[in-house]
C-alpha cells in the first residue's frame, strides 16, 4: 500500500487493487494506536468510516 504522504504520525495510503467492482476515489488514513479511516474524496471528502479518531481529529483530517 503506496504512502501519499505523513504528517505528525498520520499516513495517508491507497492500495492499488481495490474493491471489485472499483469503488470510487478514495484514501485511507491510519495512525498508530489511534485509528484508521477511509475518505472518498469526490464530489468533496467524506469520512465512509472511522474508527479511532476524536471529533477533532476527523475535522483537521478533511481540511
Amino acid at each position: 500500500m503506496p504512502t501519499i504522504f505523513a504528517i505528525d504520525g498520520y499516513r495517508f495510503h491507497f492500495y492499488s487493487n481495490e474493491g471489485d467492482p472499483r469503488e470510487p476515489a478514495h484514501v485511507h488514513a491510519a495512525k498508530r494506536g489511534v485509528g484508521d479511516a477511509k475518505v472518498w474524496l469526490y464530489p468533496e471528502p467524506v469520512f465512509a468510516y472511522y474508527r479511532g479518531f476524536d471529533a477533532r481529529t476527523q475535522r483537521w483530517t478533511l481540511q
